[in-house]
């Protein structure tokens, strides 16, 4: 009995699990032995350049296509054995929303609330609450093909809430949307976020950057990274950087420097017209290696330096390595090395 419920426990944590999922057309792989889990009450970024296998993986996902090897699993069902128990938990927005667009929005949702199954009984409700959710009440009787982009996206949304599946997973939620629509799009998923376990693809770094609590990086078709957004900042930890601004000469500040920092870490350019010299630093950690002989702060012991040297800084800051760097090593690698987790 107990076992039985640890198994059962166990599949409610692991909303979705891929195991060794490839697809492929003709000779091209368009994905390569992918695994992976999607556990509850995560956001998920999905990443990867054009051609990566984000979309197909997420059809997969979904069941809109079938895989060449592999399994996947949602909430315990297996989406090519049991297609049907298996969609009942997915809720799912495309890059391009499947609407019909003679339709209003209301008649819309009424037709896919029927399409879900979902009881006549709770139907009215769940519409109403999900287009107060999206807002969206005020324009329900428009068609949809009177709505601008961001309106679209929203009744889009909509229809993959509908039925409150335990995972809505959302292909470029925000392609085509203006500064302001991106926002709200971005806050109507953090919002989300707090009921469902969400996979989100997007090209917007920053976006993926703010709302997910994990990130999996696909490139050719295989995953090369699988973590939160902190611990993937400090795959290239080796590329933070010390930036400050110093009143002084080049030559003054790389002597002051010389005992205490390797050369080879330090860039420093003049500024014409001016007393200040613009210092880059390249740490390898903030209390080590690129200090020399000892184990205090890179950043006391510059300060400390240049004091004694009489150099005064003017702006001292450190530059973490961005998700955008990360995303372009890992992807990198991939290109030149093809290798996948």
């Amino acid at each position: 009995m107990e076992e039985n419920n640890n198994s059962k426990t166990e599949r409610v944590k692991k909303l979705i699990e891929v195991s060794n999922l490839t697809k492929k057309y003709g000779k091209h792989e368009a994905v390569k032995n992918l695994s992976f889990r999607v556990e509850k009450g995560q956001i998920y970024g999905f990443l990867g350049p054009n051609g990566a296998g984000k979309s197909t993986t997420m059809n997969i996902l979904t069941g809109y296509l079938c895989a060449t090897e592999g399994s996947v699993t949602v909430n315990g069902y297996d989406v090519f054995k049991e297609p049907e128990k298996a969609k009942a938990h997915i809720g799912y927005l495309p890059e391009l929303p499947p609407l019909y667009h003679d339709m209003t929005i209301m008649e819309y949702l009424k037709f896919v609330a029927e399409l879900k199954k979902i009881p006549k009984s709770d139907r009215a409700t769940m519409i109403s609450e999900i287009m107060d959710m999206v807002e969206i009440t005020n324009v329900s009787n428009r068609l949809i093909r009177n709505l601008s982009k961001g309106y679209r996206q929203r009744v889009g949304l909509a229809q993959a809430i509908l039925g409150y599946p335990e995972v809505i997973i959302l292909d470029e939620p925000t392609v085509g949307l203006d500064p302001k629509q991106i926002i709200e799009i971005r806050d109507l998923i953090k919002k989300l976020g707090e009921n469902h376990t969400i996979i989100l693809s997007s090209h917007i770094l920053s976006e993926v950057s703010a709302v997910c609590d994990q990130i999996m990086i696909m490139s050719k078709g295989c995953l090369v990274a699988n973590d939160t957004p902190e611990n993937l900042a400090k795959i290239l930890s080796g590329n933070d950087m010390l930036a400050l601004q110093i009143k002084g000469t080049a030559n003054a500040i790389l002597n002051a420097l010389s005992n205490t920092i390797n050369e080879e870490l330090i860039s420093i350019s003049e500024q014409e017209d001016s007393p200040y010299c613009k210092v880059n630093i390249t740490l390898t950690d903030l209390t080590a290696d690129a200090v020399l002989n000892t184990q205090q702060d890179t950043r006391e012991s510059i300060a400390t330096a240049l004091y004694k040297a009489d150099l005064l800084i003017v702006d001292m800051q450190t530059i973490h390595a961005s998700l955008e760097d990360v995303f372009l090593e890992l992807t990198k690698e991939v290109s030149d090395n093809d290798s996948c987790l």
